[in-house]
């Protein structure tokens, strides 16, 4: 909200008595039937006393606890957000492990830069440390100084060129202006892809070096008002975050494909290392960006170039000298992971796991300590479940990942040694920053997206009626002409959350959820508890929604009959996906490229999942059959040969662009080769495509 902090405080301490009320509002009606289930009555009645326990209270109370630290990944104080999080799963009852893994971390020992101008006057010295009189967080000395992890260390002195948001297309444009990066040290600003793909474009271009600054038009003072005034990013304020090549493969970058457990020897690690830069990449505020930005000359910036600054940008070179200087702290370095496991009752080698990271680079109010604040409550309604008798019919397995903020490390080597348990998991549900703000949001894979529906409808809203009821009255907009919504529409799972591995190279099906609003100091050190209640959740009551949302779809899942997995909606979904694939073959020329074989396959897709629907909707037949068949067609949609040039990744419905690393792209292989212009590439992933979609049809066909 965009309202003057004293006046906030003085709006909380009006209003905190409601707290206690809204926490207590009536839950929604339920709908009389639940997809998967027989007994339907039955089920209500337990999801109806697990919505009654998490806490608006109770989770502002662990985000203060969470936040009290900065408590960046194998540094004491997230060892001690660790103890603190094996503390609550235990008393909930979850057979709590603290898991240590030893993996490559950076940590910074020294990062400058420096600028001067064209006739030698100095510019600037920095990164400028972060600092607000009226928020002394970024005081503390335990806070981490700027940096991106896995920027190669370096020291160079180039030229600087501006190249926007550093997408693909943007060093496109800068070629058709004969403007050469090769030497040089480009500065792009944050925003439009990954920062990974930004140093990636700029190392293959030949750069020397990345600067990556935070442009006010984006998440600054062009928004609204800065933080302490509102939520947006104050001048100093810098985003933080690893340029490991994601897209590639995530986590420790020297065991692609192993665990990464303390006894591994230093013989079984990898060199080189695949996923990381050879360039230097710091990160700046805008108030260190801007002397640079208003000295560099050359060409104007084409149009959408020009940020909010506020004088004229140039593309340069010239106008500008830099220095930089990085030096990273490579060690192996401990992480903890804490995993509490429910046995199922009926079937305890199927699944269901819910997560949330924990490591922060600062204090991580928003990302990820709101999320993990969530995961708390829903662990604790979970908990009175089980202290009135309760047992899941599958087994729930609670995390609480570790180094996610580098490159996804703690998921992804927890989940090497336990991949053949993985094959039987039924689904993944992931938050990460669970709350800045009152607008909910989901991604999934299609399957689930009637399910995540379906648990939104039975949750609450602050706003009035359900979760659902204001997610879908979000998407239609206001004023005079507002969209019409049939139902609210889920995103499609890219990367950069946990999700990653379970999805898009364990084939496990997925949703990640959250809660949006205006997020300004993603990343930096005032991400604290001061800007979380000021601006994101005053009255925390979009963590307890958060909470309920995300402990449903945990308990919902653990005791249906029949998995409530929809392939008929993923058939349709792949179906828009190939016509969409199609379109831009013939735009692109390549109208020779034949899906006729990959729609047929699409088409006995569609069938064999028409089938199954039936018998979940009726609960008929042979159910271990049916659910087997259910878990096992999201894996059957991995090609074990992966994509072309990053075989990591094996989904062949899914995966995170190669030039955009965060957002999803539909059908990888397909999809990449038809922007590359390789028909012949396009041909060979359309094949693998068509033999994937067939063994998800022959997957469901078993259940018959």
């Amino acid at each position: 909200m965009n309202v003057r902090r004293p006046f906030s405080y003085l709006l909380l301490a009006f209003l905190f008595p409601l707290v206690s009320v809204l926490d207590s509002q009536p839950l929604p009606a339920p709908s009389p039937q639940i997809f998967g289930f027989r007994d339907t009555a039955a089920e209500l009645r337990i999801e109806d006393r697990f919505l009654a326990v998490p806490s608006a209270e109770m989770a502002g109370q662990e985000l203060k606890t969470l936040t009290a630290e900065p408590h960046m990944a194998g540094t004491p104080e997230d060892y001690s957000t660790a103890l603190y999080v094996a503390a609550k799963f235990r008393a909930a009852g979850l057979q709590t492990a603290i898991v240590p893994y030893r993996v490559l971390l950076d940590w910074p020992k020294k990062v400058q830069v420096e600028a001067w101008d064209a006739a030698g006057k100095h510019l600037m010295s920095g990164p400028t440390p972060e600092h607000l009189a009226a928020d002394p967080a970024g005081d503390n000395p335990r806070v981490v100084m700027a940096f991106n992890g896995s920027s190669a260390s370096g020291d160079v002195t180039a030229q600087v060129i501006y190249g926007n948001y550093c997408r693909l297309d943007d060093f496109n444009k800068l070629s058709q202006e004969h403007v050469d990066v090769r030497g040089k040290v480009v500065l792009c600003r944050y925003g439009a892809n990954f920062r990974g793909v930004k140093v990636y474009l700029a190392q293959l271009r030949g750069a020397a070096g990345v600067l990556i600054y935070s442009d006010p038009q984006d998440d600054g003072y062009v928004k609204g008002d800065a933080w302490p005034m509102g939520p947006w990013r104050p001048a100093t304020g810098v985003q933080r975050g690893s340029v490991q090549f994601l897209f590639k493969y995530p986590g420790d970058p020297e065991t692609p494909g192993i665990a990464s457990t303390p006894d591994l020897p230093a013989s079984a690690r990898s060199s080189p290392l695949g996923n990381q830069p050879s360039i230097v990449s710091i990160p700046l505020s805008y108030h260190d960006a801007a002397p640079i930005l208003q000295a560099l000359q050359g060409p104007g910036v084409p149009q959408g170039w020009q940020g909010g600054l506020p004088f004229p940008y140039h593309l340069g070179p010239g106008g500008v000298t830099v220095h930089l200087v990085s030096q990273q702290d490579s060690e192996l370095r401990t992480i903890w992971d804490v995993v509490g496991t429910i046995p199922g009752s009926e079937d305890p080698d199927a699944w269901v796991i819910t997560g949330n990271h924990r490591d922060a680079w600062v204090y991580g109010a928003a990302d990820p300590s709101s999320g993990t604040a969530a995961l708390l409550e829903a662990v604790r309604g979970v908990g009175v479940l089980l202290q009135h008798g309760w047992r899941p019919k599958r087994t729930i397995v609670f995390c609480s990942w570790d180094a996610e903020e580098q490159g996804l490390i703690g998921l992804t080597v927890w989940a090497r040694p336990n991949a053949q348990a993985l094959h039987r998991a039924v689904a993944y549900f992931n938050v990460d920053v669970g709350a800045t703000g009152p607008n909910f949001t989901a991604s999934s894979v299609p399957s689930l997206r009637a399910f995540v529906r379906g648990v939104t409808e039975t949750v609450p809203s602050p706003l009035g009626g359900t979760v659902y009821d204001q997610w879908k009255l979000k998407q239609q907009g206001t004023g005079d002409h507002p969209t019409e919504v049939h139902e609210p529409q889920l995103g499609s799972l890219g990367s950069g959350s946990d999700y990653t591995p379970f999805l898009q190279h364990l084939g496990v099906p997925s949703t990640d959820v959250g809660s949006e609003g205006p997020y300004g100091v993603y990343h930096s050190a005032f991400d604290d508890f001061a800007w979380f209640k000021a601006n994101a959740d005053p009255h925390f009551l979009y963590l307890q929604e958060m909470a309920r949302v995300l402990g449903l779809e945990t308990v919902r899942m653990a005791d249906a009959d029949a998995l409530p997995l929809d392939y008929v909606s993923y058939a349709h979904a792949v179906q828009i996906y190939l016509n969409a694939a199609q379109s831009k073959a013939d735009a692109a020329g390549m109208s020779k490229l034949d899906f006729g074989a990959a729609q047929q396959a699409d088409g006995r897709f569609l069938n064999a999942a028409q089938q199954v629907y039936a018998q979940q909707a009726a609960g008929s037949g042979d159910l271990n059959r049916l659910n087997t068949a259910l878990r096992d067609a999201e894996s059957a949609l991995l090609n074990p040969q992966g994509l072309p040039n990053r075989p990591w990744y094996r989904h062949t419905i899914f995966a995170p662009g190669e030039y955009t690393g965060y957002a999803a792209v539909v059908l990888p292989g397909v999809n990449e080769a038809i922007e590359a212009h390789n028909e012949t590439q396009a041909a060979q992933q359309l094949q693998a495509l068509t033999q994937a979609l067939d063994r998800a049809a022959q997957t469901l066909a078993a259940a018959r």
